[in-house]
């Protein structure tokens, strides 16, 4: 027992920075992989793939060589598949990576105050448009850009108003079908074409714009609103979860929380990381 630990203990000398460094990035990659994919349909993937590794571990151990074979060859392959199937999630996280170098170097954000408004605008217009039925989608873009989504569309680069989010959607105008984006406080396009959600699992109920609407937020992390044209309820869209049938109040804390509180902590986080550097 003395000389395992003797041994043991050598091998903990032998750890450098360089290696508790590697150790760091991987189970980082890990975990930003983990959460990607833990609320889409990769989820039960990632599961399956775990419970093969436990299989190809169990016949190495039992020496049961076929299967052994059968399963590395398999994994061998599957990297090329995963990554195919992986495509979506994959490009999120290094979207993720991305906008947070990005947002160290960008101007300032609008404040509370601005970003309260411009809430109040918004909820207001999906509340008159639910009484109407009258569809609508707008998307509010956080740290990931959505240029190529807004290039679809048509540019406006307007301050926020009611009035003008009810003329937009208003039938048979020529933008009610597509997206309002907005960024920063402004309203950067309209009539913008969004990603479908791909997810089996959402319900058949649910319309273009719905799926449209958590399709954007599985591949980015804004926060889209959607307000439904057959029954007149509201719905919002985050990290590929939709919540329905808000009342205004639900609405108005809802966007809140995700547009103000949301943000400060991830400002207030990136300050504390700034002045421990």
């Amino acid at each position: 027992m003395e000389a395992l630990l003797l041994r043991m203990w050598s091998d903990v000398k032998t750890i450098g920075i360089g290696d508790v460094i590697d150790i760091l990035v991987i189970a980082f990659i890990v975990y930003r992989v983990l959460s990607a994919v833990r609320r889409t349909s990769a989820g039960s993937v990632i599961k399956g793939i775990i419970l093969l590794f436990v299989v190809l571990g169990l016949s190495s151990v039992l020496q049961l060589n076929v299967v052994n074979y059968l399963l590395g060859q398999a994994m061998k392959m599957g990297v090329i598949i995963l990554v195919v199937m992986f495509q979506p999630e994959l490009r999120r996280i290094l979207e993720q990576f991305g906008s947070r170098n990005f947002r160290l170097f960008s101007g300032r954000r609008s404040g509370n105050s601005a970003t309260e408004e411009l809430i109040e605008f918004v909820v207001s217009a999906c509340c008159e448009m639910a009484k109407t039925k009258t569809g609508a989608l707008i998307v509010f873009e956080r740290g990931i850009g959505l240029n190529d989504y807004a290039a679809t569309g048509t540019a406006i680069g307007s301050v926020v108003s009611a009035e003008l989010l009810l003329q937009i959607f208003y039938p048979n105008t020529p933008l009610h079908d597509g997206a309002v984006l907005i960024r920063d406080g402004r309203l950067n396009a309209a009539g913008c074409m969004l990603p479908m959600s791909q997810n089996p699992s959402l319900s058949k109920e649910l319309g273009m714009r719905h799926k449209a609407g958590i399709g954007m937020s599985e591949r980015s992390d804004a926060v889209s609103v959607i307000v439904s044209e057959e029954t007149g309820s509201i719905s919002v869209a985050i990290d590929g979860m939709l919540k329905r049938h808000l009342t205004r109040d639900t609405f108005g804390s809802l966007l809140r929380n995700e547009l103000i509180t949301a943000d400060a902590k991830k400002a207030k986080s990136r300050r504390k990381s700034e002045v421990k550097k």
